[in-house]
C-alpha cells in the first residue's frame, strides 16, 4: 500500500447488517489505533443484498455517514446488478429468486406471494418493489463502481479475466467470473486482486489474489482484510 495508507476491505454482506454493525465497530477501534495523519480508506466488495433479511437495512447503513476520518468506496456486486435489474424489468426474476431475491424483497416489507407463477404476477411484484424500494437506494446501487485500485491492489467484486487490462474489463467478468480466474496463475498486471463473490471457509490468500467472502449470511463471519504498507492482516465477527 502507499506510504501512509491504512485499508479497509470488507468481504460479501448479503443482508446481514448485524454483522456489518459489528465489523464496523471493530473496523474503528482498530483503526483509532494509527496514528493521526494515516490515510483511513474503507473499500466494500459488493453483495450487499439477498439471503440474509437485512438488506434494506444494510443500505441504509451504508448510505449514513461514512466512519470518521474515512474515505469510502463502494463496489458494485452481482446481486445488486439482479437486484436493479428486477426493479427495471428485466426477465430475471425467478433465477433472482432462487438465490435470494425474495429475502430482499421481505427486507423492504414487500408482500411476498405463496407462488407467482407467471409474467402478470411477476409484475405485480415488481411493481409493489418499485413503490417500496427508496429513490436513493436505487441511486445508491446505481453509482457503485466496478472496481478500484490502491497501490499494489485492484479490488473488484469477483474477479477478472485473465489477460485483460483492469480498464478494458467486461463488467460481466468483474461481477461474474470464477474459475476462469481463480485457477488463473497470472500476474494481472503486477496487481494482487482482492475480490469476493465465492465463498471460502477462512480468507484465501494466493500469490495473485485475495478471496475475503467467508460465507456471512451462512456462517455469521463476515471479513475485513486490512492493508498497510506491505502487512495484510483480518478482523471478522
Amino acid at each position: 500500500m502507499p506510504d501512509g495508507t491504512r485499508l479497509y476491505a470488507v468481504g460479501d454482506i448479503h443482508g446481514r447488517d448485524d454483522l456489518l454493525d459489528r465489523l464496523l465497530q471493530s473496523i474503528a477501534q482498530d483503526a483509532a489505533a494509527a496514528a493521526p495523519d494515516v490515510r483511513r480508506v474503507l473499500v466494500y466488495l459488493g453483495d450487499y443484498v439477498d439471503r440474509g433479511l437485512g438488506s434494506r437495512q444494510v443500505i441504509d447503513r451504508l448510505l449514513d455517514p461514512p466512519l470518521q476520518g474515512f474515505e469510502t468506496v463502494h463496489l458494485l456486486g452481482n446481486h445488486e446488478e439482479a437486484f436493479l435489474g428486477f426493479l427495471e424489468g428485466m426477465p430475471i426474476a425467478f433465477d433472482w429468486f432462487k438465490y435470494g431475491g425474495l429475502e430482499t424483497l421481505y427486507s423492504y416489507d414487500v408482500p411476498i406471494p405463496r407462488r407467482a407463477s407467471g409474467p402478470r404476477d411477476i409484475d405485480a411484484l415488481r411493481r409493489c418493489a418499485v413503490a417500496a424500494v427508496p429513490a436513493a437506494h436505487v441511486d445508491f446501487l446505481g453509482g457503485c463502481k466496478l472496481w478500484h485500485v490502491e497501490g499494489d491492489y485492484a479490488f473488484v467484486h469477483a474477479g477478472i479475466k485473465p489477460g485483460v487490462p483492469l480498464e478494458h474489463q467486461r463488467p460481466d467478468d468483474l461481477l461474474w467470473i470464477r474459475d476462469e480466474f481463480l485457477t488463473s496463475r497470472a500476474d494481472h498486471g503486477g496487481k494482487v486482486v482482492v475480490h469476493g463473490h465465492t465463498i471460502c471457509e477462512r480468507p484465501e490468500i494466493r500469490p495473485n489474489r485475495v478471496n475475503i467472502d467467508t460465507g456471512a449470511y451462512a456462517s455469521g463471519r463476515l471479513t475485513c482484510l486490512v492493508l498497510e504498507g506491505t502487512d495484510r492482516r483480518f478482523l471478522t465477527t
